[in-house]
């Protein structure tokens, strides 16, 4: 198979990393979403991962806490989650450097975009954690920033539903799946894809998105040889 995309940005929610229980990490999904990361590593794609932490804890829906303080401990979330997908991608024999926005150089490297860079050249996958390092900046908009920065060639947003509907699937059966859309829409009509703050920084870097559903891993090789699989906003 040969890939579409050399260097991608993987977005995993923390959400895809719980499995049955919906809270916390369920390491035999977490490792059955790595395995076909390894099978990209293997085609000689570059790949960078930036994963939330929703399974763990979710800032804006802290009710009465400070809202900075909220963020720091969901950033520190993200690092529990960004370990665990590391761990994982190491039990298949993939080379793997954690980076995070926050520095705890005691379990990983801190994050310097040149190094992430140069960790990408040799192979390696690069999992970012701690978001932006910032309160008020969701993991949506961290991935956009890293895939800016990082020259990345598309992000693959991996979430539960299978692509961008008009209205919540899960609600509306009637909802329409979108099969492509540009970044003006999706702030338009409000979709959401991604906080408006993380669509702006696609928009203005012409960074596309490739939103797709995780519950089948195999979507993340299917994603990296171009079939067409979800919704790709451009």
């Amino acid at each position: 198979m040969k890939p579409k995309y050399k260097r991608v940005l993987l977005k995993l929610s923390g959400e895809s990393l719980s499995g049955p229980s919906k809270h916390g990490i369920d390491f035999d999904t977490v490792l059955s979403i790595c395995k076909p990361i390894k099978e990209c590593i293997d085609m000689g794609v570059q790949v960078g991962i930036v994963v939330g932490g929703g399974n763990f804890w979710r800032g804006r829906s802290s009710g009465k806490m400070d809202r900075t303080r909220a963020d720091h401990m969901g950033m520190l979330a993200t690092v529990i989650n960004a370990l665990g997908v590391a761990d994982a991608l190491e039990q298949y024999g993939v080379d793997v450097r954690v980076q995070t926005a926050i520095s705890m150089q005691e379990v990983a490297e801190p994050y310097i975009r040149n190094r992430a860079v140069r960790h990408l050249q040799k192979g390696r996958v690069v999992v970012f954690g701690c978001g932006t390092g910032n309160p008020f900046f969701s993991t949506d908009t961290a991935a956009a920033l890293r895939a800016a920065e990082v020259d990345a060639d598309i992000i693959l947003k991996a979430t539960m539903v299978d692509g961008v509907y008009d209205s919540d699937p899960k609600v509306n059966k009637n909802a329409k799946k979108y099969d492509t859309l540009n970044f003006i829409d999706v702030l338009n009509k409000d979709l959401k894809v991604m906080d408006s703050t993380a669509a702006s920084l696609c928009k203005d870097n012409n960074i596309p998105l490739l939103v797709f559903s995780i519950l089948k891993p195999q979507n993340i090789v299917d994603a990296i040889i171009g079939k067409p699989i979800g919704t790709i906003v451009c």
